[in-house]
């Protein structure tokens, strides 16, 4: 879908949400003082903003098949108000945010200078809200984010397996015979590494799957974790993919360079998890996470595609096929 057949742009509809938006904040107390601005467009979602008498304020709506992050979202503030948006007005069934401005990207403090120090304060607070939120699981998941529980992987990765459209098979980018053999040879020792995933004992909870350092927010101090869209139920440790993706990007290191901070940083990560597993036993699970974490990730970004037009498709499609070249790689690395 082109650009601007986006509902984002329907004249009709931005009507309509400037009218929520003016609405929303009257009634909570805001007094609009500037124009309605609208600085991102994506195909599953927008966000516009405005500023008002109590600093800038921000609109999200978010596409049918992300609407659970509406719902997620509302249950996050209202479990740990001061680690989630603020939040202003909901409309669940729009799929509509209006919220408080919680200040600037991490990836301002960090990409600059090159300085991932301030990953510190937000990886502790991230696995303390983990642990935290493994006790919600059914109230995350009744709001209609995916169930990836480790028991269920097996299952959905022969699933993925069978989707040969989406595995792209002997097409450019797509998987070659070869590789697809050896997704299909792998599949009793993903079963066993879920099973021994399962085995060290830390809880499943809440994947934020996309973790990165766009989506921290921080001012005066306050950490904010927000854009839930991609979250699911799985392993903890499923979120450490992306974080430590973005840390690459920061420090334009080659895939899969483990430098100290890094290091540093999952020790931080990893030491409330101390109540569950003896450290050796966590970095064992940090391991047996490896792979999959990116069974996850290919499994969510293969939902996302298949809902996308057939326009938008192949612009992501390759992504797919990617990511199960990234699960050869943490597989080799356990054996």
């Amino acid at each position: 879908m082109a650009e601007t057949e986006l509902l984002w742009n329907d004249p009709t509809w931005q009507e309509k949400v400037h009218a929520w938006i003016r609405t929303g904040a009257e009634r909570n107390g805001f007094q609009l003082t500037g124009e309605i601005e609208q600085p991102h467009i994506r195909h599953w979602s927008t966000v516009m903003s405005v500023e008002s008498d109590q600093g800038e304020i921000f609109f999200k709506a978010v596409a049918p098949e992300s609407i659970s992050e509406i719902a997620l979202t509302e249950k996050l503030a209202e479990w740990y108000p001061d680690d989630m948006l603020q939040l202003i007005a909901i409309d669940a069934k729009n799929g509509w945010l209006l919220m408080r401005d919680a200040g600037e990207q991490l990836r301002s403090l960090i990409r600059p200078t090159k300085d991932i120090k301030p990953w510190v304060p937000v990886i502790q607070r991230y696995a303390e809200l983990q642990i935290g939120l493994s006790e919600h699981l059914d109230e995350m998941l009744n709001t209609g984010i995916p169930d990836r529980r480790l028991a269920s992987l097996p299952l959905i990765y022969t699933e993925l397996l069978a989707d040969k459209e989406s595995l792209m098979l002997g097409q450019e980018k797509g998987l070659s015979s070869d590789e697809f053999l050896k997704c299909q040879a792998l599949e009793s020792q993903f079963e066993q590494v879920c099973a021994d995933l399962a085995a060290v004992g830390i809880p499943e909870s809440l994947n934020h799957g996309d973790f990165h350092d766009a989506n921290v927010l921080v001012k005066d101090g306050r950490i904010t974790f927000f854009d839930w869209g991609d979250a699911d139920i799985t392993h903890p440790f499923v979120s450490l993919r992306t974080f430590f993706v973005s840390i690459e990007m920061s420090l334009d290191l080659d895939e899969y360079v483990f430098t100290p901070e890094m290091a540093e940083l999952l020790d931080i990560y990893l030491k409330p998890f101390e109540k569950y597993a003896p450290k050796d036993d966590l970095f064992r699970a940090y391991d047996l996470s490896k792979p999959v974490s990116s069974i996850v990730k290919t499994i969510a970004w293969k939902e996302s595609i298949t809902q996308m037009d057939e326009i938008m498709r192949p612009e992501y499609a390759w992504i797919v096929p990617e990511l199960l070249r990234e699960f050869f790689y943490h597989m080799d690395a356990l054996s």
